[in-house]
Order: structure tokens, then C-alpha cells, then sequence
């Protein structure tokens, strides 16, 4: 039975690390509702993938899905200065879902303050932040820490994938 899976996102997305794990989460079987600012708009990455907001932030519940997918690039950044996103994001990693956070991604959990004595790694403009919030950060294509995966560039896509896989399993 596949999971659900939320993906948040907004413009300026790094396009692979949303488009690449989109595609290996549908092609396993899982169901994955892009969440924006506002439903039916346009989201357009900073190569130029675009994407339409199956949801608004406005009008979903951390319940309602079984993982949480936060893409990278500028798009977590944006996130993280609403306060809905933040509250959305807490909530699954106060509730042990999967959360599977790339790149810039754990910009969103950092504000988020989930990731204290977390293991956890990330691009490498945000290890100071990571270190900053409590985070044993480790230089590794993927890092797995019970419910969080985390890894640091479009590079590590095919490890991340494979052991974001692994906790929807």
C-alpha cells in the first residue's frame, strides 16, 4: 500500500532533488501532494521546472499524510518565514513520520527546532546552522537517523532516494 507523502515547495526549487525523488516516490507507489502558498499555482524551479500546487498550506494537516519530502535550493528558506510551514514540518518530526529533507531542505526543520542531538547532514552553506541547532553533522551523501533522512546535493539524489525508499517501506 503506498504512503502519502507531502512535498512542500515554492519558486526557486533546486529542480532535480524535487523532480528526481518525486518520481522514485510515484514510481514505488506512493502518492505525493506538492503544497504550496496557494493551490493550482505555478512553481517554477531555478532551472525552470515548473510545478502546480496540488494544495495550499492554508488547507492540509500534517495527518494526512504519512512523510514529509522538503526539496532544496532557495524554496526551504521562503518556507521557513511561515509560520505554517514550520508548524506542518515540527509535526512530523514530532510524530516520527519520515521526513526526507535535501541540500537546503533542513533550512525548514532548523526553524522548525527538531533537529537538537540529530544526526543530519546538508549543503554545505547550512552546516553552521545545523551545528547551530543541535545537529551531529556528518559529511555523508546520505544520513539516516530513525525517521529523518537528510542528504547534501543533486550528486546524492540516487542515495537519498534508495534510503528515503527504506523508511516508506
Amino acid at each position: 500500500m503506498g504512503k502519502k507523502i507531502a512535498c512542500v515547495l515554492t519558486n526557486n526549487f533546486e529542480d532535480s532533488e524535487y523532480s528526481e525523488p518525486a518520481k522514485a516516490f510515484k514510481e514505488a507507489g506512493h502518492e505525493v501532494t506538492v503544497i504550496g502558498f496557494e493551490k493550482g499555482s505555478t512553481i517554477t524551479g531555478e532551472h525552470g521546472t515548473k510545478v502546480t500546487a496540488d494544495a495550499s498550506i492554508a488547507d492540509v494537516k500534517p495527518e494526512d499524510f504519512d512523510a514529509l519530502f522538503i526539496p532544496g535550493g532557495f524554496s526551504p528558506d521562503q518556507l521557513r518565514a511561515d509560520d505554517r510551514f514550520v508548524a506542518f514540518a515540527k509535526a512530523f518530526m514530532d510524530a516520527d513520520k519520515g521526513v526526507f529533507a535535501i541540500c537546503h531542505g533542513p533550512q525548514l526543520l532548523i526553524t522548525a527546532d527538531v533537529l537538537k542531538d540529530r544526526k543530519a547532514t546538508g549543503y554545505k552553506s547550512i552546516v553552521q546552522d545545523l551545528k547551530n541547532a543541535g545537529v551531529k553533522f556528518q559529511d555523508e551523501e546520505v544520513v539516516v537517523c530513525h525517521n529523518l533522512v537528510t542528504s547534501r546535493t543533486p550528486d546524492d539524489i540516487p542515495a537519498f532516494n534508495r534510503e528515503s525508499l527504506k523508511v516508506l517501506a
